[in-house]
């Protein structure tokens, strides 16, 4: 059974499967979806870099944290063996990309980003979430056929 989609490279679906761990290490990389949630959350990191002091450890460090959950989860969720864990994982990625969503409107209204900065974030976000709801079903597809 394969796994089909334009949002990643096709691969058999015992890639997750204990046999094959050395291929798993490097696959979650090659994902569309992981690529566009890592540029998400490096394009926060350097947003959130102008954020005020005194925002450090509380919008600052939440904003960068809900960003960078959605690649660390993707990532997780290819080493974990299993396309059912893979797909739960890829939802987490999924409800963090939401949350950063809150997160820069909040921002927004604050004053913390400029309309500039928040219409290219949530570009970036848009379109990360695209894929990884696209990878989601996927892996809901494929998991409902084995």
């Amino acid at each position: 059974m394969r796994l089909r989609g334009t949002h990643f490279q096709t691969l058999p679906l015992q890639c997750w499967d204990e046999r094959t761990p050395v291929l798993l290490m490097a696959y979650y990389r090659s994902l569309k979806a992981w690529q566009a949630a890592h540029e998400f959350a490096k394009a926060v990191a350097a947003a959130t870099k102008r954020f005020p002091s005194d925002e450090r450890y509380g919008l600052t460090s939440q904003l960068r944290r809900a960003a960078v959950s959605a690649p660390a989860n993707l990532a997780e969720g290819q080493g974990r063996f299993g396309a059912r864990e893979a797909l739960r994982h890829t939802r987490i990625a999924a409800a963090s990309l939401v949350e950063a969503d809150y997160l820069l409107l909040f921002a927004l209204e604050c004053g913390y980003v400029g309309r500039d900065d928040y219409d290219r974030l949530m570009q970036l976000r848009k379109q990360a979430s695209r894929l990884v709801h696209g990878l989601a079903k996927s892996l809901d597809r494929a998991i409902r056929r084995s």
